[in-house]
């Protein structure tokens, strides 16, 4: 019996870390043969031109899907759609893959559901059902991808009833968890003693990672939205707590996110780093070593603040609104766009000993590993016919 094709979409690399125990599975198994369609930020210098981090991790890049991003604004988010559907159903009219397989929220992924969909190819989406009401467009996007989608593969029970209410047949909802978690339950992730030599930081002294990301209706603030931040880090790095920083994701307004942070790295200020992309193996080190070897936090916008410190038991301060309505563990302390409130958060993330015992100790609401062998198995042993394609409404 012939393997199934199986085409994963990668679009930046935070959803590059997230599918990666998935392509794992589906390359272990004789059933299933991947093809990885890499596109949007992974493509980018500016970004890190994080393809290469896919090579290094020892998988195949089938093809690259050009975006064009001619301009830092939701036009040229739209102008990105675009050619990404129009660049895509080539690469998939000749691959005529068994499977497209797509994550999450972002305007690259919702490019390809478009259009398998569309090319009637059936579509898997992984992690819909979440809520995130900050004005990143994630819910509409999310949404959106879910009716498209011939199969849902969910985080939490909570999102797998919302796909329901929005009229999706439940056999076609997967409850599989986070894959990310996969990944951490193996400890696959860099030790605090590589992290020392690779990033020169000193093991015994206090050490944040930070991320933030623009928001899409607030794009032309996400320059000044920053500013809190920087601050707050500066004077907790002048306190002798080391800051590792890195870029956001390519959304419109993320290039006065990297301006800052460009200015914040060239006046070479003591125990602050910036970087384009630690990369997943390398980020999961660091949230590790900031939960248990070492004091830290996580600090930022990005939804892995959220939903992968719990695993780690890593302290996090969730910077305004981004992540707002998201599913969360009780590890995170939430702050406005504040110098004051963002430098107090940080702190008791640092050194009060009952909160950092209480996130150690916190539940985590996103499952405790295996997702992507679960995926792999349905994409494995589902059948591919009409009822699958043809999508009815349950209400």
């Amino acid at each position: 019996m012939p393997k199934r094709k199986i085409a994963i979409f990668t679009g930046n690399r935070a959803e590059y870390g997230l599918q990666y125990p998935i392509i794992k599975a589906i390359d272990a198994r004789s059933d299933l043969e991947y093809f990885l369609l890499v596109s949007g930020a992974h493509l980018q210098e500016d970004f890190g031109y994080t393809v290469k981090e896919i090579e290094a991790d020892g998988f195949k890049v089938f093809r690259e899907v050009k975006l064009q991003t001619d301009s830092d604004d939701l036009f040229g988010t739209a102008q990105a759609i675009g050619s990404g559907i129009s660049n895509l159903s080539v690469i998939l009219k000749d691959l005529r893959p068994d499977f497209l397989v797509v994550y999450a929220d972002r305007f690259e992924g919702f490019a390809a559901v478009v259009t398998g969909t569309q090319m009637g190819i059936p579509t898997a989406h992984i992690e819909g059902g979440d809520i995130t009401e900050g004005g990143a467009l994630d819910d509409s996007v999310r949404h959106a991808m879910t009716k498209l989608a011939h199969l849902h593969f969910t985080t939490n029970e909570e999102a797998s009833e919302r796909i329901r209410r929005m009229g999706e047949e439940p056999w076609r909802i997967h409850t599989v968890g986070f894959p990310a978690i996969d990944l951490i339950s193996q400890g696959n992730f860099a030790k605090a003693e590589e992290l020392s030599k690779k990033y020169k930081i000193d093991l015994k002294n206090p050490l944040i990672v930070y991320t933030q990301h623009s928001i899409a209706t607030e794009f032309g603030d996400a320059g000044d939205q920053i500013n809190p931040a920087i601050s707050a880090l500066t004077r907790l790095a002048e306190e002798g707590v080391q800051v590792i920083m890195t870029f956001p994701n390519n959304d419109a307004g993320s290039s006065l996110i990297i301006e800052k942070l460009k200015r914040v790295d060239a006046k070479g200020k003591k125990n602050i780093q910036v970087y384009a992309s630690l990369g997943r193996y390398n980020y999961h080190g660091f949230l590790a070593h900031c939960a248990n070897g070492g004091k830290g936090a996580c600090v930022g916008n990005s939804s892995s603040g959220i939903k992968e410190t719990p695993a780690f038991g890593c302290p996090t301060v969730n910077i305004g609104n981004r992540q707002k309505g998201r599913l969360r563990a009780n590890n995170v302390i939430d702050a406005d766009y504040d110098e004051d409130g963002i430098y107090h958060a940080v702190r008791k993330c640092i050194y009060d000993e009952v909160f950092r015992k209480q996130c150690r100790n916190c539940e985590n609401p996103y499952g405790d590993g295996d997702a992507g062998k679960k995926i792999a198995e349905v994409l494995a042993i589902i059948p591919i016919d009409l009822k699958l394609l043809q999508k009815k409404m349950t209400y």
